[in-house]
This record gives structure tokens, C-alpha cells and sequence, in this order.
């Protein structure tokens, strides 16, 4: 979460695929000085520079992704407070949401006031406590070696290139063409050979979910 300074408005980041709902949201809290940044897409959303954001309000059922696990991985890598914001009525999903680190869960139909009321009650708490503890990464570059949880991995050039890359820009998507322009050893033409890589340099971490594919854009290490 960046660091509030009263002289500029609240941003919130909003994943809700309910493009009428997010438009009168951000419209009512607009008009209330704070600035709603909305995407439809979670793959997009989470990749959007969440720790630019004062708040997360989200959606749980999402296309291609579901919303728990948006809050998972959002509160288990970024210091942002969030609330659910969600028509699902079932008591286990806001049970599961707040047990994944969830601030608030907010069911819907609502009065866009009393959202208004949560944001600055969450935040006011937030900011007074300090927020989350920064998560320490588990990746670390020592000159052209990269370590991955204190073990040295034995990389080729290529392998180091691209990891390295994403190390340095962890938890943001990098895209295709931008790894490759930026790489000292690898070529326009590369695009197919970047696949290859990217499969080589998860099977080296044992984690094959360590780096995510994102649709039609490219890679984000998590």
C-alpha cells in the first residue's frame, strides 16, 4: 500500500467484472474524492501495481480466476487492506474470505454509503497500525548467481536472463516482447524459445506454479 498523504486522494482498485455496478461505484465515490481504478479481468487487476493502491475492493465471482484466490495471493504478496465485495450469500465463502486474510466482506446489495463508511474505518485502523508486515522474497541475485530460498540455482545464460528479469519485477507481469527486448542473450525471433525457458526455470524452483502465465501478455513471477 503506498504511503497516504492527505493532500491526495484515496485509490482504490477495483477487480469487478459487473462493468454497470463498478460504474456507479466509481462514480459515488468520486464524487467523494476518491479515485476507482477498475478491471474486469483478474489476471489484469492483480498485475495492475496493486502496492499503488490504498485499497482493494473485490469481487469473488470473476472470469478465469475466482475471487479467493485473487485474495489470497493478494494479501499473501502486497500490503493493501481489502474488502470483499460479492453477491455470493453462502456463509463458508465469507468465513474462507476473512480466514484468507480478508479486512472486511461486504454483501451485496449495498449502499454505496456504507461503503464509503468501511473504506475510511478500515483505513483510518490500517494506517494507525502500521498495515501487514512486508513479506520477504524468496528469490535474491548475488552477482550472475540467483538464489531461490538460500539454494544457489544452476542456471544457463539464458535461464539466469530471464529470471533475473522477472526477480527484479516480482509480482508485476512482464510481457513477452519486454523480456526479450531487454535480454543481453536472446533475439527478436525468440518467442517460442522463451516458452522453453520459462518451463526450464520452473522445473529448476520444483515449483511449476512459480511463475504464472498471463493471457495474451505474458509472465509474472509470484
Amino acid at each position: 500500500m503506498q504511503k497516504k498523504d492527505e493532500n491526495h486522494p484515496i485509490k482504490i482498485l477495483m477487480i469487478e467484472d459487473d462493468t454497470e455496478f463498478a460504474e456507479l461505484l466509481s462514480e459515488y465515490l468520486a464524487q467523494l474524492g476518491m479515485e476507482v481504478t477498475n478491471y474486469e479481468d483478474p489476471f489484469l487487476g492483480v498485475s495492475a501495481g496493486v502496492n499503488n493502491y490504498d485499497l482493494l475492493l473485490l469481487d469473488l465471482t470473476l472470469p478465469g480466476m475466482d475471487g479467493l484466490e485473487v485474495c489470497e495471493e493478494v494479501v499473501r504478496k502486497y500490503d493493501i487492506p481489502v474488502i470483499i465485495s460479492s453477491a455470493r450469500s453462502d456463509i463458508q465463502d465469507k468465513v474462507e474470505s476473512l480466514r484468507l486474510g480478508a479486512d472486511d466482506y461486504l454483501p451485496k446489495p449495498y449502499d454505496p454509503k456504507e461503503l464509503h463508511a468501511r473504506i475510511l474505518s478500515l483505513l483510518r485502523r490500517y494506517n494507525k497500525s502500521g498495515g501487514r508486515q512486508e513479506p520477504q522474497s524468496e528469490y535474491e541475485i548475488r552477482g550472475d548467481t540467483i538464489y531461490y530460498r538460500g539454494e544457489a540455482l544452476h542456471l544457463t545464460p539464458a535461464e539466469f536472463d530471464i529470471l533475473s528479469q522477472l526477480v527484479k519485477k516480482q509480482g508485476i507481469t512482464l510481457s513477452r516482447e519486454q523480456l526479450i527486448n531487454e535480454s543481453k542473450v536472446m533475439s527478436d525471433s525468440s518467442q517460442k524459445s522463451l516458452d522453453v525457458i520459462i518451463s526450464k526455470i520452473r522445473s529448476k524452483l520444483g515449483n511449476p506454479k512459480a511463475i504464472q502465465a498471463v493471457r495474451g501478455v505474458g509472465y509474472k513471477l509470484l
